[in-house]
């Protein structure tokens, strides 16, 4: 299953583990450290992280509801591929939100805010040589700051439960294409809401969140064993 002894993929019990072997099965599963047909075993899980197999079943649950893993009745819980259809539908979402949230925070934003989101530019320009998780880390947090600007936790929350999908498109694309392009889109959002301007900060964002139209079938057809469908879903 993977190599799972890396330090951010372990737990801590002073916390819920529940909520952690989530992040960490999902966070494997979005860097293809567990691969699409990959199958989990909750008992091996269970035993691996010292903890009873009803955290592990209810991870495994809420991932299922997520569209990363599939349970099959008597078979077991595997790894799914990534649903083309499912990124789609979540890119349209977010652009749905997102583009409304940098109108709204270009209609007032302030200085502790905007240095904040300088912030993370330059995190990501640090980044964008070394780890690639630590590069889409910052990528999420820098959104994330926008909803919160906003005041918008629910819209975020809608965001986030959509996102599964997308998150995997989205570690493939960090190799195979140039990520001081996604650092430029963010330089635009921000120099757009500095400037006041909602009109220009929407439209950044929608370009910003349409670039994975570009990439996707690129992604798709060079991973085909990583996605389910591919080149019928990207048909013209």
């Amino acid at each position: 299953m993977g190599d799972p002894e890396q330090n951010d993929w372990e737990i801590t019990h002073d916390q819920a583990v529940g909520p952690q072997i989530h992040r960490i099965i999902r966070e494997r599963i979005v860097c293809t450290d567990l691969l699409p047909g990959v199958r989990l075993s909750e008992a091996e899980l269970a035993k691996h992280y010292n903890v009873s197999r009803q955290p592990v079943r209810e991870a495994f649950i809420k991932l299922a509801d997520e569209g990363l893993l599939e349970v099959r009745p008597q078979r077991g819980t595997y790894v799914r591929k990534i649903s083309v259809a499912a990124v789609l539908d979540a890119r349209f979402v977010r652009e749905a939100i997102e583009a409304d949230i940098a109108r709204f925070v270009a209609t007032k934003p302030d200085d502790a805010f905007l240095a904040r989101l300088e912030q993370l530019i330059t995190d990501q320009r640090q980044a964008m040589e070394g780890d690639a998780r630590a590069f889409l880390k910052l990528d999420h947090d820098f959104h994330r700051c926008l909803a919160e600007a906003a005041g918008k936790t629910y819209a975020w929350k809608v965001v986030e439960d959509v996102r599964a999908q997308l998150d995997r498109v989205r570690y493939l694309s960090y190799f195979q294409f140039p990520m001081n392009e996604i650092i430029e889109q963010h330089i635009r959002i921000v120099s757009a809401i500095t400037s006041r301007d909602p009109e220009a900060a929407s439209a950044a964002m929608r370009e910003h969140l349409r670039e994975i139209l570009h990439t996707l079938p690129d992604i798709a057809r060079s991973r085909t064993e990583l996605f389910d469908n591919a080149n019928s879903t990207l048909s013209p």
